[in-house]
């Protein structure tokens, strides 16, 4: 797997769509603890299903890619595994009991979901629902 990083130089616009898919990003992992804070015995396809039930009953979820959804959801979970090991192992201290995040930095791009990385000209072609925007 090829691991590039480079910072995105793009207009205000695109720069617009990004930070309104992160912060949705970051609604769907707070929806997914709170789920699971309010209700005994969710698992993780439990939190798939609130996926689907949250693109339906908010556009702007619904305006987000598929995989960035289930890719929130995903990280959620693994929070929420991580607290349940620690819980069974026994760790001294503090457990990581799953917090809501406040400040999200990151996003998951990946080349199936309609994002194409351009090597030679060292562009991003973002051709999907949010991120329809090529940087």
């Amino acid at each position: 797997m090829i691991v590039l990083e480079f910072k995105a130089k793009g207009k205000t616009t695109q720069y617009v769509a990004i930070d309104e898919a992160i912060r949705t990003c970051q609604f769907v992992r707070n929806k997914a603890i709170r789920f699971w804070m309010d209700n005994r015995g969710v698992g993780q396809k439990d939190l798939y299903r609130l996926s689907k039930v949250l693109r339906h009953e908010f556009s702007f979820v619904k305006a987000l890619n598929s995989s960035a959804c289930q890719a929130s959801i995903e990280r959620a979970y693994s929070s929420i595994a991580r607290f349940y090991d620690n819980c069974k192992k026994s760790v001294p201290g503090k457990k990581g009991y799953p917090q809501f995040k406040k400040t999200t930095v990151q996003l998951n791009i990946k080349p199936l979901d309609g994002h194409f990385l351009k090597l030679e000209s060292k562009s991003l072609l973002l051709t999907k629902k949010v991120l329809a925007n090529s940087i």
